[in-house]
């Protein structure tokens, strides 16, 4: 892909990789540990844990000495919709614009692939979290498939 700019003019290149491949691995397991300790547990995700199967897309964002500092996957769900998975910043690029950055880039591959609707679950200690995809144009819904009736997901869409 090409290399994006963020609100902040700090420039980012976000790159298609192997679910498997090391940054990205490094940067989900970085965002595993931090949801654990936010949650006091490992156990705080519902339905089935992503894979290589069935995340054919997964981005990761470099900064500009080439650091892995964010990543975001695409899971497809029905024809027509997917769902955002392992979105994460790691804490000093936060506030930076990456996030932005990473989110339209899996917005393009989503239009690509002709998804018409994206969904995403965040949780209920995750509140700048929820910020920032309400910020960017999605709306909270019912929570969806293995979200349905768990008390601290809480879910949201964007009609592409």
């Amino acid at each position: 892909m090409t290399d994006r700019t963020s609100s902040t003019d700090r420039a980012f290149s976000i790159d298609r990789e192997p679910w498997d491949a090391a940054d990205g691995a490094a940067l989900r397991a970085a965002q595993r540990a931090e949801l654990d300790a936010r949650y006091g547990n490992d156990d705080h995700e519902p339905g089935t844990a992503p894979t290589a199967d069935d995340v054919p897309v997964f981005l990761v964002a470099r900064d500009e000495q080439g650091r892995a500092v964010a990543c975001g996957g695409l899971r497809p769900l029905e024809p027509g919709r997917a769902e955002i998975k392992r979105m994460y910043v790691e804490p000093g690029s936060r506030g930076s614009g990456v996030a932005t950055v990473v989110l339209r880039a899996i917005e393009d591959e989503a239009r690509a692939l002709g998804v018409r609707r994206l969904l995403l679950e965040t949780g209920t200690l995750q509140p700048e979290a929820l910020r920032f995809y309400l910020r960017e144009g999605y709306e909270r819904i019912d929570n969806f498939g293995p979200y349905a009736g768990e008390e601290l997901s809480i879910c949201c869409a964007r009609d592409l």
